[in-house]
């Protein structure tokens, strides 16, 4: 097995607090409706906390079903949020495990900063590449994007 640690960063104009709530404690709530083409559901087992897994059910004709995740550690206080994507997705061909490392900072011009650092966790002696990483990298970003889009959308939402 090899690992593929990968800094990410990216920015938003929606407010810390905000985008850590969506992205991390109301994520059931908010991926569903700022992301419908995507994500048909999730479901949660547990409290939030280390520990839960979080189950999200992707829309019918995108490549896969489903993804799961554990919670690692959730520090409210400080914006950040862990997990380990343990199953579903492209996991079992090319990787054993994706695991995530987020905080959440206000931007210096306002608004976030997001930092993620990314381990990707190979199956045998596969080498995740860097045109492997960004591929992942732009799957991500349209959830992020969309839930930043429902945010803007909806300056009610997860205050």
């Amino acid at each position: 097995m090899g690992v593929f640690p990968y800094d990410f960063e990216i920015t938003s104009p929606v407010t810390p607090v905000r985008l850590f709530n969506a992205l991390a404690v109301e994520a059931d709530k908010v991926f569903p409706k700022a992301a419908p083409q995507a994500i048909k559901s999730v479901e949660v087992d547990g409290d939030g906390g280390p520990g839960t897994i979080v189950k999200i059910n992707f829309a019918e004709g995108l490549p896969y079903q489903y993804v799961k995740h554990q919670v690692d550690a959730v520090d409210k206080a400080n914006l950040s949020y862990s997990y380990s994507v343990t199953e579903g997705g492209s996991l079992g061909i090319k990787l054993e495990k994706i695991s995530y490392e987020n905080k959440f900072a206000a931007a210096a011009g306002g608004g976030t900063l997001c930092k993620s650092l990314m381990k990707f966790y190979t199956i045998g002696d596969y080498v995740y590449t860097e045109e492997d990483i960004k591929a992942f990298i732009q799957r991500t970003e349209v959830l992020y994007k969309g839930v930043e889009a429902y945010l803007l959308a909806n300056p009610n939402i997860c205050n």
